[in-house]
């Protein structure tokens, strides 16, 4: 396990002491941490005023209940959750998750990785998460509505476009992003468009958002394998997942002559050796809602199902992987799969989906390894765009917006190749993306005082 320079080792020692219990925060800090003994050791000032303490410490955390009824009359209580972490670069930016996994550690561990993301991508945006232990899977549009307005009855009074503004996450689509907002705007008396990301086009949202985190994690991994003079053309790829991120991020690696032969759900992964039919993937999980095993039994020949437990989608030979569904799903043996299977490239389209021992394993056989804080921010920076489109009461085309988002990407990923460079690391964009965004966020902090 790579260790945490000497001077940190306390630091590291006092979050998890502080933060009992909160195993995904522990692992999120550490992995940062490892990469910052480089930065003092060249800028030992970065040590004074406890500013490495103060990132690695929320700025507010607001928990609270979220009673509402279900469609037989009864009341049922959730937990909900908004984690402030870090406003020196903008107001606080990040998703709410609505899923039964949600605790206080799972934000945490969000929101700490939203700070260095949010500053990857170069705008004005600080870094937060929020989300509740509610389980939308199941339920009706009714019972979703009601929580969705319980749950902002609460959360509204710590919102603003100038002070946090959430988007969507697992189990929050653009459903779940109206009710929010349509409860905000009665509450608060006022359009303030700009106070949610992720919205309907026809009430302030921005065109390409809904594609922007799969899109941007393939440009990203695309200019990865670029610097090793290949491209996507002709590469099996597998994309674990089948929600959004998953879908657009097939959809863009097949624009880029890529094969997709395996993604997943909860319920196993299907593998497709002609290459998953992106109009079926998109019938089954936007249009019906339904798992993921019906894509087998309506495509047939060259199509199979293999049932959760019995299998993992990264027994799947492939170049390139791009872990897109959820934390710590691709762990140390299948990334020794995947190695000796041949993967060339990893991109991280969801939030931290590789374990430490996997992301070592890569690194270590060569494999070109992009973390999620870098690969997968499109989504948070095309959110951002959203944010100046409704400041200026504009609206971008599809082109526009898609244009902006594969700059910053190219921007993110140069920067994050440059900076590992510059601190004796080439290749390394773990390093890279760690020390690019601490750097970015740090120096406002230092700026604004002991605050």
């Amino acid at each position: 396990m790579p260790q945490i320079d000497d001077k940190l080792a306390p630091i590291y020692e006092e979050v998890v002491r502080r933060n009992a219990g909160e195993p995904e925060f522990h692992q999120a800090v550490r992995e940062v941490l490892e990469s910052l003994g480089r930065v003092v050791a060249k800028r030992p000032d970065y040590l004074e005023d406890a500013l490495i303490e103060r990132i690695c410490e929320p700025e507010r955390q607001i928990i609270f209940r979220v009673p509402w009824t279900d469609d037989k009359g009864r009341v049922q209580i959730n937990r909900g959750f908004r984690v402030q972490f870090n406003s020196a670069m903008g107001p606080y930016k990040g998703g709410l998750r609505f899923h039964p996994s949600v605790n206080v550690g799972i934000i945490k561990f969000l929101g700490f990785e939203q700070i260095f993301k949010n500053a990857l991508t170069g705008l004005p945006i600080g870094g937060g998460k929020g989300g509740s232990d509610f389980d939308p899977k199941g339920r009706s549009d009714g019972e979703i509505m009601r929580f969705c307005q319980s749950f902002m009855t609460e959360l509204y009074r710590h919102l603003g476009e100038y002070t946090d503004v959430p988007a969507g996450d697992i189990g929050v689509g653009a459903r779940e992003i109206g009710y929010l907002f349509g409860q905000y705007k009665r509450l608060t008396n006022r359009y303030e468009a700009g106070v949610l990301t992720g919205k309907g086009l026809f009430y302030g949202g921005s065109l390409a958002r809904t594609e922007a985190t799969g899109y941007g994690n393939t440009y990203f991994t695309r200019a990865m394998l670029q610097t090793g003079g290949t491209d996507f053309d002709g590469k099996r790829v597998v994309v674990s997942g089948s929600g959004n991120v998953a879908i657009y991020t097939i959809e863009k690696v097949e624009s880029y002559g890529g094969k997709v032969v395996a993604c997943s759900d909860s319920s196993g992964y299907i593998v497709d050796e002609n290459g998953i039919d992106l109009d079926l993937l998109k019938e089954i999980k936007e249009v019906r809602r339904g798992r993921i095993g019906e894509y087998a039994r309506l495509k047939g020949e060259g199509a199979y199902f293999v049932k959760s437990g019995e299998g993992s989608i990264w027994d799947v030979a492939c170049d390139v992987a791009m872990p897109s569904a959820t934390q710590n799903e691709l762990t140390g043996k299948d990334a020794k799969k995947l190695v000796a299977n041949g993967v060339i490239a990893v991109g991280e389209g969801a939030n931290m989906p590789s374990t430490p021992e996997a992301i070592r394993t890569f690194q270590q056989a060569g494999v070109k390894f992009g973390p999620g804080k870098a690969a997968n921010a499109g989504g948070v920076a095309t959110s951002a765009l959203e944010m100046q489109q409704n400041a200026s009461r504009d609206s971008w085309t599809f082109e526009q917006t898609e244009a902006r988002l594969a700059t910053i990407m190219r921007d993110i990923h140069d920067s994050c190749y440059e900076t590992a460079e510059e601190f004796g690391a080439p290749g390394d964009y773990v390093i890279g993306a760690n020390i690019a965004g601490f750097i970015r966020v740090a120096e406002p902090m230092r700026a604004f005082g002991v605050i």
